[in-house]
């Protein structure tokens, strides 16, 4: 069962110092099929406000620019919930592994689910959408967790304002970047997103902006470099 959503707002003036394209840095923009100016801020706004990278500078300049291009505070609170649903990776590759060794100690834990968890697997597929076999150790391991993460993560997915592709941008902005480069998620997040009508287009935009992390070593290194040596670097 997909939410249902509301349309994106039309984007305002372009902002006055936005992202640049120069020397290939960023993505060229402009492009059929691509991405709309508002969203690509958002989805600078989500790398950088992952708790992999946590760029405040970077952050605080996207969202300007997303507010500039027509952004609202709900659309913009909605990409940072959707950014700290980040947190539950720990879980997804931790519980394989615990997992693992608990089988190979001859512990090996009961996957089968219960009533309740039923349940609360039917409730995440309703409300997220999708399922995925990665969910399964989890749910079993510890209901209420899971449970918990189910309601945080579902917050966006009931009452958001963000259309369900542009969520799936989300995830996959962060998944992608090169602070995480998390693969499970990013393939379940690209599949949704395919699902939702996103095209490879658009797709492959969202990869080019999370790849625009890397410069983040100059903005931050190279300030510190000229306080180090007075503004003068030698040759």
């Amino acid at each position: 069962m997909t939410p249902k959503h509301r349309p994106t707002p039309k984007h305002g003036p372009t902002p006055k110092h936005g992202p640049t394209s120069k020397h290939g840095l960023t993505p060229k923009h402009g492009r059929e099929g691509r991405l709309d100016p508002k969203v690509r801020e958002l989805i600078h706004v989500a790398v950088d406000g992952a708790a992999t990278h946590l760029y405040a500078p970077g952050l605080r300049q996207h969202i300007k620019n997303a507010i500039a291009l027509g952004a609202t505070r709900a659309e913009l609170m909605e990409v940072l919930e959707l950014t700290a649903t980040l947190r539950i990776h720990a879980c997804n590759i931790g519980v394989p592994i615990l997992v693992e060794e608990l089988t190979e100690a001859g512990q090996k834990p009961d996957i089968e689910f219960d009533a309740r968890q039923e349940q609360l697997k039917a409730e995440f597929q309703e409300k997220r959408g999708y399922w995925n076999a990665f969910w399964d150790e989890m749910l079993a391991l510890d209901a209420d967790f899971f449970e918990a993460y189910l309601r945080f993560s579902s917050v966006p997915w009931v009452s958001g304002v963000l259309e369900p592709k542009v969520k799936e941008f989300v995830y996959t902005a962060f998944d992608v970047a090169a602070t995480h480069l998390y693969e499970p998620g990013l393939r379940q997040h690209v599949r949704n997103a395919i699902g939702y009508g996103a095209t490879r287009e658009e797709i492959m935009e969202v990869y080019e902006i999370a790849a625009t992390l890397g410069i983040h070593s100059c903005t931050l290194g190279v300030p510190i470099l000229l306080e180090e040596t007075n503004g003068a670097v030698p040759g």
